[in-house]
């Protein structure tokens, strides 16, 4: 039975075209899927986790003044007092905000969306 089976597909690769005479099949794409129309439609990605990181500001220095760093040493950041810092999730900047307390902890308030291009 084992050799029936080997020659039919040997048979098979005989009667395949060359590589020079490949032709591409016709292929029919599934129509784009609509946008979710309410939160119903959401569901499947709610209990997706996602990293979400606020941005306070940033500073660029060199190794040797890094390693000089001590306890109580202040890095300058290159935003200013009162400037929205940026909010990323998964590492997309996606919103603008302002930091706020919240009892004992740091909070974020959004106070604007960003739009990117989705093309990257």
């Amino acid at each position: 039975m084992a050799d029936s089976k080997a020659s039919l597909q040997l048979d098979e690769l005989n009667d395949a075209p060359s590589a020079g005479a490949f032709e591409p099949e016709e292929t029919e794409f599934a129509e784009p899927q609509e946008a979710p129309r309410n939160s119903r439609d959401l569901e499947a990605v709610y209990d997706i986790p996602v990293q979400v990181s606020a941005v306070l500001g940033k500073a660029t220095m060199q190794v040797s003044q890094l390693l000089k760093l001590g306890r109580g040493a202040v890095v300058e950041l290159d935003r200013k007092v009162g400037e929205a810092i940026d909010i990323y999730v998964n590492n997309r900047l996606v919103a603008r905000g302002e930091v706020v307390v919240v009892e004992d902890r740091l909070g974020v308030t959004m106070t604007e969306i960003v739009k990117t291009d989705r093309t990257t």
